[in-house]
């Protein structure tokens, strides 16, 4: 067994700048410490002072609760005749635990593995932005700035990385994921999609078997300025299409939200009204949308929500409650994408059909 002897004192302070930390002073190594056991192989110490010299390193970085180590490792290469490389000391990762803050552990917490993130479907490149945006905080104004640019483009400065533990935040992640998901083409998003279901998810991968009609749904409110974000993971696909496939419509047993209208006969008549005259599948959305202001004249609401504002003693309600109904009618939520993309895509008979067991569903 080797060991390597103490040259400095505990009272005597070296200094040294760490790339994260910045100057830390520390005492002098003043312990007698072990280089290569009884075996013969080689501790850490020694390995670290001898492979990274041999590798030419010039920055190691690490976790902090290697910081105190610092006086050995510089003793170590100063005796060794070697040039000692640049320590940036990493703080760990911390998670809220009964408000109270601890260090992530692989052994109590699921999100510590990778393997969490591919079962959960989380985007490789939404855990990336994320840890991103832990690692410097100009990440997220740099990524605000340059939407389109690719993550590797961003200049990661170890010198901008929290001292102190950043805490893990899963709400922040899936809300980069949606990000990250709404700027995928529905080509993508249907390839990441059905990569994960069938691993995780058999019949969201059935559902997804029909490619075109899964481009179709997928491509809804994608490629615009503002693109659609309700899909943080592949976990949440399913639920969030699921009312765009009959079969999966007509077997869930529906609760209807109407909200502001929600007289039986009034739901009935802006159905009824809509189909037999108001819509018209050849109709761009701006005239499909005109229509739907006229049917609300036509049955005593406002023709815009501002009027039924000025004027509310007026109107019944507003166009906007009149397209809610439309809207809860044809896929039993009150909140989707674009309704006109939805309705162009189910076509009129499959929303005649719907508007009927909407209609049937009030006669309970």
């Amino acid at each position: 067994m080797f060991v390597l002897n103490p040259l400095g004192r505990e009272d005597r302070k070296i200094k040294h700048h760490d790339v994260i930390k910045g100057n830390v002073d520390f005492p002098e190594n003043d312990q007698d410490i072990v280089i290569i056991k009884a075996d013969g192989l080689p501790t850490y110490h020694f390995a670290h002072a001898v492979d990274d010299h041999l590798m030419r390193t010039t920055h190691v970085i690490r976790g902090d609760e290697w910081l105190s180590s610092i006086p050995l490792h510089l003793q170590l290469f100063h005796e060794l005749g070697f040039k000692a490389p640049k320590y940036a000391h990493i703080a760990p990762i911390m998670k809220n635990d009964n408000g109270n803050k601890r260090k992530l552990s692989k052994r109590k917490d699921a999100e510590a593995a990778v393997s969490y993130y591919e079962e959960e479907g989380i985007p490789e490149e939404a855990v990336k932005e994320y840890l991103l945006n832990i690692a410097n905080s100009n990440f997220e104004n740099w990524r605000r700035a340059n939407p389109d640019k690719k993550m590797d483009e961003f200049e990661l400065q170890l010198n901008k990385m929290s001292v102190s533990g950043a805490l893990f935040d899963m709400v922040k992640l899936l809300d980069v994921g949606k990000t990250v998901i709404s700027r995928m083409t529905a080509e993508k998003v249907y390839e990441e999609a059905f990569f994960w279901a069938k691993r995780h998810d058999e019949e969201l991968a059935k559902m997804l078997e029909d490619k075109e009609y899964a481009l179709k749904v997928f491509g809804i409110e994608r490629g615009n300025k503002k693109p659609r974000k309700d899909i943080s993971k592949w976990a949440e696909v399913k639920e969030n299409i699921e009312y765009m496939y009959d079969e999966k419509f007509y077997q869930t047993s529906q609760e209807y939200p109407y909200q502001a209208i929600n007289q039986k006969q009034e739901i009935k008549k802006i159905l009824t009204l809509f189909l037999e005259k108001y819509y018209d599948v050849e109709n761009d959305k701006q005239a499909w949308f005109d229509n739907i202001k006229d049917l609300a004249g036509e049955m005593g609401y406002a023709k815009e929500v501002k009027e039924f504002k000025a004027n509310p003693d007026q109107y019944k309600a507003h166009v906007g409650d009149v397209s809610t109904v439309l809207r809860v009618a044809l896929t039993a939520r009150t909140n989707t994408p674009d309704m006109y993309e939805i309705m162009q895509i189910l076509g009129k008979d499959r929303m005649a059909k719907r508007f009927e067991k909407a209609i049937q569903n009030l006669d309970k």
